[in-house]
Formats: C-alpha cells, sequence, structure tokens
C-alpha cells in the first residue's frame, strides 16, 4: 500500500478507472490508477492538498467523469482488483510517474500543464512533471 485507502476508496477509484477508461482495456484502467495515485502520493503542482482519494477524485475539474452518470455506476470486481493493484504501488509506464493525461483527437501535443509528453497507450496520451517540478515522484515506494 502506497496510499492509506479504505474500500470505500477503492469502490471510488473502480469507478473512476472505468469511467475514465474502460475502453482502453485493464492496463489503461490501470494506467489511470497509477496517475491518481501518484497525486494522492506527491505534495506537488495542482495536487499539493490532495492527500486522499477521495480528494483526488473529486477535485475540480480534474476528471470529466465525474460529471456524468456512468461514474455513479457501481464499481466491478475486476475494477476493484485494478484499484489495489494500484494502491498498492503497481505501476506501468508511461503512467509510472504521470500526474497527467488526456485523450485528444489527434496527436499528442509536446506538453500539457507545461509538463513533457513521455509516452502514449491507446488514446491517451501522459505527462509527467520534470524533476524540477516535482523530484518526490522519483521516488520508489
Amino acid at each position: 500500500m502506497v496510499v492509506h485507502y479504505t474500500e470505500s476508496d477503492v469502490n471510488l477509484l473502480a469507478r473512476l478507472l472505468r469511467a475514465e477508461a474502460e475502453a482502453e482495456g485493464q492496463q489503461g484502467m490501470l494506467m489511470v490508477g497509477n496517475v491518481g495515485i501518484n497525486r494522492v502520493r506527491v505534495p506537488c503542482s495542482d495536487f499539493e492538498d490532495v492527500r486522499t482519494i477521495e480528494q483526488m477524485v473529486y477535485q475540480p475539474h480534474a476528471f470529466e467523469a465525474v460529471t456524468h452518470g456512468y461514474f455513479y455506476q457501481r464499481a466491478r470486481e475486476s475494477e476493484k482488483r485494478l484499484a489495489r493493484r494500484a494502491i498498492k504501488g503497481e505501476r506501468v509506464w508511461p503512467s509510472k510517474f504521470s500526474l497527467w493525461y488526456f485523450r485528444p483527437p489527434g496527436d499528442c501535443p509536446p506538453t500539457w500543464y507545461d509538463q513533457p509528453l513521455v509516452g502514449r497507450y491507446k488514446l491517451h496520451c501522459f505527462y509527467e512533471p520534470t524533476a524540477e517540478e516535482c523530484e518526490q515522484i522519483y521516488s520508489t515506494y
């Protein structure tokens, strides 16, 4: 476990994974979990005051999915397993150190929120902070 959590947090993160990246498959949903857990782990950038999974999910303007009904459906066991994997610290590239991702209509811009592109997985582009912006993101669990 790399962040404190409750079973309610597992359900909340699982719903976010599905609503944000179900079309990207299990790997894509795990990557969304990586970004979310990174936001809880490190007090950097727009996430200085985000210390819980609930704060991360409901941070204003952070995830479009929370504004749609699909997010509010019950979490499935498969998504709960992915949420637990992210919470326990399983990280994969390109989301390993990322704090941002988004799905552009075309190519990935070279920067997002002034942070460099590190890679793309299917339709989502991932951006990780520079060490100057957030050195803590590069520490290991």
